[in-house]
């Protein structure tokens, strides 16, 4: 998929799993993480549980690049597109979404497992969009401000909330 990168579906790599992690990385000693629209298909509980998993699996000074559906991106097909349980059949992409994280809700299920969190694409409650600059070669985002094919002529039509969670070195 990107070069560099090791790509894993839930069957190979469940992220609620410390013996997947330990299987697969058994060193503890990854660089980087890389989850564009992973999270909001895990519950609360869930969450917590992976990320401390991610924590364990990376290096001193290692990061999660991490994007999700931003809930305070003030777009109601967007919201509509993206709310918990999804916007129609089964089969929809959504249909498995479990939470919908805001820049309030997101940073702490990070920060409790040990992260330092910095917020990189996010929507705020005030409805106004904030970015701060980041590397796609430190983990390409395609649902981003900068690279979806959705946001054109200086409208926004679909993003995420954007982060990276740094463990400490």
């Amino acid at each position: 998929m990107y070069a560099g990168w090791l790509p894993t579906q839930q069957e190979e790599l469940d992220l609620r799993d410390p013996a997947d992690w330990a299987r697969m990385f058994p060193d503890g000693g990854l660089r980087a993480i890389l989850m564009e629209h992973v999270f909001e298909h895990l519950d609360a509980d869930e969450a917590i549980v992976a990320a401390r998993n991610c924590f364990a699996a990376l290096a001193p000074g290692g990061y999660v690049r991490l994007a999700v559906p931003d809930g305070f991106f003030p777009n109601a097909a967007y919201q509509q597109l993206v709310q918990v349980g999804g916007p129609g059949p089964a089969d929809h992409p959504a249909a498995s979404h479990r939470v919908v994280y805001t820049c309030e809700t997101l940073p702490p299920v990070f920060a409790n497992a040990g992260f330092a969190v910095r917020l990189l694409e996010w929507w705020d409650r005030d409805g106004v969009f904030h970015a701060e600059p980041w590397d796609e070669r430190d983990g390409f985002i395609y649902r981003s401000a900068r690279f979806d094919h959705r946001n054109q002529d200086g409208t926004l039509g679909f993003t995420s909330l954007i982060v990276d969670a740094v463990k400490p070195a």
